[in-house]
């Protein structure tokens, strides 16, 4: 999914989080039902739908919906600031991230997810002459820890961290807890609601005082954030407040799917969080 076409999405998420029938939404969008079936599957739609009263009955912000219809798009991010970070996607009919951070003066390593494959992480592992640590895993849906059986063969000695009970994983690091990759810390945030064992992952103390890096997994995208209905939704919404956005404007945030991001972004162009 790009981010010029999930404006659609988007409102897809809010209406079935909501329980508002496709027919009210078309309805408050001034579409027919064929017109707005096909802004919610691609983005597009002629006329456009009524962003306004379709955004107040959803809990959206219009205007930054209207814009990411448009084609906003985060800025790009250079990975070179950070020592060492890499975004890895696979693809098995829909691109996945993961993130491979290690430290250049010891070779250890943390893998963010395993993606589709591991073939991938292998090849980056190998070139930079790494040893796999750690793997953290930000929520056990298939896209994100299928991989995970032949990274533990390769490297039985890594530790594997959760959130409880889904994933098959080492005793679990409680949230606050600091685990060090070299001179890196990493920390545990829960951010349930997308899945019940959602968990984003703080990054610090990287080289050259860069700053904070969050993997968060499908609880937020640049410009959205991953499906959840009813009390789940909410709870998903209070766990990305407080858990993702109230950290520093230029904390790089390194989602499961599409573009990084920065929770200054986030704040300033997300429409689930105005």
């Amino acid at each position: 999914m790009t981010l010029e076409d999930h404006a659609g999405d988007i409102v897809a998420k809010a209406r079935a989080a909501l329980e508002v029938t496709a027919e009210e939404a078309a309805a408050l969008a001034g579409s027919t039902a064929d017109t707005y079936r096909q802004f919610e599957q691609t983005g597009q739609g002629s006329p456009p739908p009524r962003f306004d009263r379709l955004a107040a009955r959803l809990g959206l912000h219009a205007k930054r919906l209207a814009a990411i219809a448009s084609g906003w798009l985060p800025r790009p991010h250079e990975l070179t600031r950070w020592h060492e970070l890499r975004q890895i996607t696979t693809t098995e009919g829909m691109a996945v991230n993961s993130y491979l951070v290690w430290d250049a003066a010891t070779g250890e390593a943390a893998l963010f997810d395993t993606g589709w494959e591991a073939r991938s992480a292998f090849d980056v592992l190998g070139e930079n002459g790494l040893e796999l640590k750690h793997l953290f895993i930000t929520h056990g849906h298939h896209d994100h820890v299928a991989a995970l059986a032949p990274l533990q063969r390769r490297f039985p000695r890594a530790k594997v961290h959760s959130g409880p009970p889904l994933v098959p994983a080492d005793p679990q690091s409680p949230a606050g807890d600091v685990i060090g990759i070299g001179g890196l810390r990493v920390m545990a945030r829960p951010t349930p609601g997308h899945s019940e064992d959602g968990t984003s992952y703080l990054i610090q103390g990287w080289v050259g005082n860069a700053p904070p890096v969050v993997v968060v997994g499908d609880a937020l995208f640049a410009g959205s954030m991953g499906g959840a209905a009813g009390a789940a939704f909410r709870a998903a919404k209070q766990a990305v407040r407080e858990q993702i956005l109230s950290l520093p404007p230029d904390t790089l945030i390194c989602p499961g799917h599409g573009p990084m991001t920065t929770v200054g972004e986030e704040e300033a162009h997300n429409p689930f969080f105005a």
